[in-house]
This record gives structure tokens, C-alpha cells and sequence, in this order.
């Protein structure tokens, strides 16, 4: 529907950035006085400690100027992505933005002209500097990866410039992206992102087949651009990753969060050797719906008879504050800030970003974006987001902004941990096998989505880069083939790798931010790890927890998750993590013994 129609208590409120345009654009020309202040500086800021003590306040004071205004444009924008003025906001966030980053590019080849034990002498000296050594330390690792003055510049205006693959990709995907009417029981309905997997999870497998075969259509339809746009990226990445002398664009996008490339290359050899309980898996599916080819689009049916249940939003707020009551009183009162502050954009509406997402800025509430089906995934998808959301709220409260945003790396942990809880209070809460069985395989094909699917993405995306540092062509055609056989080596011989599969890659809009992937599966495996403390008990797992919430940025994330007790150095956290996936499996399979035994 239109946005216009909906209530407002159903929208998030975005007036906690600003409450009208004139504080917006107030905001707006403080903060190019802060940068015109900055600039003012080159030249001086390591000339003595109090020149960089003052430097880096005024440069924080930008970084959450800038982060409020660009988050809170994009949020506009991303409410609906056909209004002029979100799309107006947008475009002067990303031109301050640009602005910033290309008259302030003399700030790192300045700060890294001297050498670091200087820094150290600096920070002895000014008792105030320690509180920013951390942050330091982390920018002299990038000493023999920075360049000149002017070649920093240049570098500058080439980053702004390539930006435009992903933004073409976003426009095509989101504002211009439209698949057309599948026949659903009699009624033509809109196929949206928002609806596929609800559609092609539907008990008809004519209906599966057709929206499956709808939605990739698009995706054929428009191969050869989007092809070129990824092949764009591949190439923008590995551009940058020569100039600043790595080794890889993986090497470059690793070294950000100091995690060795062994860790990734673990991840997928891990899985690569652990692919048979996925296989046993399909074949569950398979016997249980009784199919003699089951193919890709019969994969998201649930594997339950009859209707599933149906929730309203009020039943899935609930549900899960009920369900994360393991983390205590004081996390579940302060999740239930997200619904009476309005956190939360409950709905699908027109031209509204696709997908769900968790995003905000230092010193504002954190904001989700969902769009709730009243389906089973849609409480679960509520309950990632808020983990996300709760992640956010914690460490801003506990950190300075320099600390308080946490890597990336760690991102998905908070989110599933949430989901984990969620999933344990369902299937406690079942009231037959049939309902016990809907909650194990959610969890089920929650892992393999998350874990062997982004795996999968990892290794394509991996691939990918590899081929193109290594001279091989990338074409529309040898994108596919790789992903195909990819997806037919981690499915097995009991699915039918359709040939509308080899587009799948073309639909993933985490390509554009290279080397993410993996760490949905790296912090699914953690989440586990940590979750399961919390459930059994263990001594300190709740407080750890709640300390990792709170540390935000404030270690490497490898380090943070060592003080929760996970290592992901080591193979271990994601062995285990399957052993609990070939668990629930089993579980799965008995109760589908009874349930056939019964013949229900």
C-alpha cells in the first residue's frame, strides 16, 4: 500500500534526528564549519599532543554530525524509495559525504607521516590521548597501506567516483524491480521481495514453480547489466586493494578487523568437509513430501500439513519479549523501549526498501525495518532485528562514540542469539509434533540459509575476486557456471539444480559490500555457542554476553569474542554448531516417524 496509509504508530519515528528541515539544515552547515575547522588544521595535528587531543575531538564531533545526517537521509529515502524528497536528502547526504571524505584525505597520509613510536611518546605525555590509543593503534597498522598526499586525494575522488555499481544495483533492485503476477488460489497477486519467500513457500507446487520461475525471470531479463555491474565491483575492489599494497581484496577486507584470511578459507574448508547433514537434510524433505525430483523452489515449504499459524503484531512482540527473558529482567525492559518509542517500521508499503534491517547513529535510538507477514519468519525476523537493535543500544550507552560501533564481524551475533532464544521458546511451547516439527526445521533452514548459504555466497564471492586477479575472464556466462556448480555441490543429488539457479548470485545485494557474507555464518556458528551457555546455565554466560553487548568497538572482534568464550580461530564453534544442526535433524526425523506412524 501507499505509506501515506498507514498509521503512523505502525512508521518509525525519524523526527528524534530532527525535528523539522531547519534543524536539519542547521545541522548541515555545523558541520561543514566543523570541516572547514578541521581543514584549517592540516599541517599541524601531530605537532604536538594537545594538537592531536584537539584534532580528534573535533574530527569525532564531525563523524557523528556526518553519521547522524547521512543515517537519518537514508532512512527517509529507504521509507520509500519514490518520494522526491527522500530522494533529495539522499543525494545532499551523499555529496556532503564525498565532501568530507575528499577534503579530509590529507588527514591519514599526515597522521601516519610520523612514526608510531612518536604516537606513543605523544600519548605519554597528554594523560587525555589515552582514552584514543586504541583507535590509533588500529590506524598505524595501516602505515605501509597509505600513500601520499596527493595520492590519497586521488584515491579519494576514485572511491566517490565508483561508487556507482552498487547504487545502480540498488536502484535496479529496489526502485525499478518489478516481477510482474503469479496466480495464487484463483487471484492474481503482485510478486514483491517482500512476498517471495512466503509465496514460494506456498503448499501448491504449481504456485512455487511459478513464482520461482517469475521472480528469476527479472534477474535473466536484466543478467547481462547486472553481470557487468558486479564484474565493475570486482575490479573497483581489486583497484583498491593494489594501491594499497595487499595482497587481495579479501586481505584488504580482513585486515579492517586484524582477522587473518585462514579464518575465512576455515570457514568454507569446515563446511566443505561437513556438507552430508545438509545432503541428509534435502533428503528428509524429499521422502517427506514424497517427491520424486524435488527441486530448488521446494525448498522453503514447511514441513507441516494444514495451515500454520498466523500472527499479529501485538502476539509477536510478546512472544518475543517472552522469549529472551533468559537475558534478564533489565534486557527485556529495555527492549520494550523499541515498541513504545517507535523504533520499529512494521510494514510493507510502496517503493519501501526490500528486506529487513537494523541501522542508526551514535547518541539516537536504534531503528528496524521489517516487513511483518504474520508468518512464523516474520516473528523470527523481528526478533534478529531488535538483537541487532539491543546490540546498538547497549554499546552507545556504554562506549564513546569512537568505541561505540562494533565490527561488523560481529554484527549477526547479537541477532541470532535472539533468534536462537526465540526458536528454543517455540519448540518448548508446541502444543503438537506437527507445530514442535514447524519450529525444529525453522531452525533448521535458518542454519542452512545462514550457515552453508552464506557460505556458499562466500566462496562464490571469493572465486570471483580470484578470477579476475588472475587475468580469467568474468562473463555473464562463467559467473553462472560457478555458481551453479557451487549450489549443486552443497545441495547434493537429491535436489534438481534448476538452471534459473545460476542467476541466484545476480539477486544478492551483499556483493556489493565484498567479503560480508561469511560473517552471517562465522556469527551464526558464535551464537550458538553462546546461546547454549545461556540456556544451559553456565556459569557467567548471561553477564559475558551482556559485557559483549556493551564492548562495542572497544577490542578487535576476535578478542571480544574470546571474553564470551568463543573462538573462531579454531575449527571448533562451527563443528560444534553442526553438531547441534545433525541434532535437531534427528529430532526432525522422529518426529516424522510419528507423525507418519499416525498417519497425519
Amino acid at each position: 500500500m501507499l505509506r501515506s496509509k498507514l498509521k503512523e504508530e505502525d512508521k518509525w519515528d525519524l523526527t528524534k534526528y530532527f525535528k523539522d528541515d531547519k534543524e536539519y539544515e542547521r545541522m548541515y552547515d555545523e558541520t561543514l564549519n566543523l570541516l572547514e575547522d578541521i581543514v584549517s588544521r592540516k599541517g599541524t595535528i601531530m605537532r604536538s599532543a594537545n594538537d592531536l587531543y584537539e584534532f580528534l575531538v573535533l574530527d569525532d564531533k564531525l563523524s557523528i554530525n556526518l553519521e547522524k545526517i547521512y543515517v537519518y537521509s537514508y532512512l527517509y529515502h529507504y521509507s520509500d524509495t519514490t518520494d522526491e524528497k527522500g530522494k533529495i536528502l539522499k543525494d545532499k547526504a551523499d555529496k556532503l559525504d564525498e565532501k568530507i571524505t575528499s577534503d579530509t584525505s590529507f588527514i591519514r597520509s599526515e597522521m601516519l607521516s610520523v612514526k608510531y613510536d612518536y604516537v606513543l611518546k605523544l600519548i605519554e605525555e597528554d594523560e587525555r590521548l589515552k582514552f584514543y590509543a586504541f583507535s590509533l593503534e588500529k590506524l598505524f597498522r595501516y602505515e605501509k597501506h597509505t600513500l601520499s598526499e596527493a595520492e590519497e586525494k586521488i584515491i579519494s575522488l576514485a572511491s566517490n567516483a565508483m561508487g556507482g555499481t552498487h547504487n545502480c544495483f540498488s536502484a535496479l533492485d529496489n526502485a525499478d524491480a518489478k516481477f510482474g503476477f503469479v496466480k495464487v488460489n484463483g487471484k492474481d497477486v503482485e510478486l514483491t521481495h517482500s512476498n517471495y519467500i512466503k509465496l514460494v513457500s506456498d503448499k501448491d507446487r504449481e504456485v512455487r514453480k511459478s513464482v520461482f520461475l517469475k521472480y528469476y525471470e527479472f534477474f535473466k531479463n536484466h543478467y547481462n547489466t547486472i553481470s557487468e555491474m558486479y564484474k565493475g565491483k570486482v575490479k573497483e575492489d581489486l583497484f583498491m586493494s593494489t594501491v594499497r599494497n595487499f595482497n587481495s581484496p579479501l586481505e584488504m577486507s580482513l585486515y579492517r578487523d586484524n582477522i587473518d584470511k585462514s579464518v575465512y578459507t576455515n570457514l568454507i574448508s569446515t563446511i566443505h568437509d561437513n556438507l552430508k547433514p545438509l545432503h541428509k537434510y534435502m533428503k528428509l524433505r524429499k521422502d517427506y513430501f514424497g517427491f520424486d525430483e524435488m527441486h530448488m523452489y521446494d525448498i522453503y515449504m514447511d514441513m507441516v500439513d494444514g495451515e500454520t499459524r498466523k500472527f499479529t503484531f501485538e502476539e509477536a512482540r510478546d512472544i518475543v519479549l517472552e522469549a529472551v527473558s533468559p537475558l534478564g529482567n533489565q534486557y527485556v525492559e529495555d527492549l520494550k523501549k523499541a515498541f513504545s518509542n517507535r523504533w520499529i517500521d512494521k510494514y510493507p508499503n510502496d517503493g519501501k526498501r526490500s528486506g529487513a534491517y537494523q541501522w542508526g547513529s551514535y547518541g539516537v535510538d536504534p531503528y528496524v525495518s521489517i516487513n511483518f507477514e504474520g508468518t512464523e519468519d516474520s516473528v523470527s525476523t523481528l526478533a534478529h532485528e531488535l538483537g541487532h537493535a539491543m546490540h546498538s543500544y547497549y554499546s552507545d550507552k556504554s562506549q564513546e562514540h569512537v568505541y561505540a560501533g562494533y565490527p561488523i564481524f560481529l554484527a549477526e551475533i547479537a541477532s541470532t542469539v535472539n533468534e536462537v532464544l526465540l526458536n528454543d521458546y517455540m519448540v518448548k511451547h508446541a502444543e503438537s509434533d506437527e507445530e514442535k516439527l514447524l519450529y525444529i526445521t525453522s531452525f533448521l533452514d535458518k542454519f542452512r540459509s545462514t550457515v552453508y548459504r552464506q557460505t556458499q555466497f562466500a566462496e562464490f564471492e571469493m572465486i570471483a575476486h580470484d578470477m579476475e586477479q588472475n587475468g580469467e575472464a568474468l562473463t555473464p556466462e562463467s559467473l553462472g557456471k560457478v555458481y551453479f556448480d557451487i549450489n549443486k555441490m552443497y545441495y547434493g543429488d537429491d535436489i534438481v539444480s534448476d538452471d534459473e539457479i545460476k542467476y541466484e548470485w545476480s539477486r544478492v545485494p551483499h556483493f556489493y559490500t565484498p567479503f560480508y557474507v561469511y560473517k552471517y555464518a562465522t556469527g551464526f556458528c558464535a551464537a550458538l555457542a553462546i546461546a547454549n551457555n545461556i540456556l544451559s546455565n553456565k556459569e557467567g554466560a548471561r553477564l559475558k554476553y551482556l559485557n559483549f553487548l556493551k564492548a562495542g568497538g572497544s577490542k578487535y572482534p576476535l578478542e571480544t569474542l574470546k571474553d564470551c568464550g568463543v573462538d573462531m580461530t579454531s575449527k571448533e564453534p562451527i563443528e560444534s554448531a553442526i553438531n547441534l544442526f545433525e541434532e535437531k535433524l534427528n529430532q526432525a526425523c522422529e518426529i516424522v516417524k510419528r507423525v507418519k506412524k499416525d498417519g497425519k
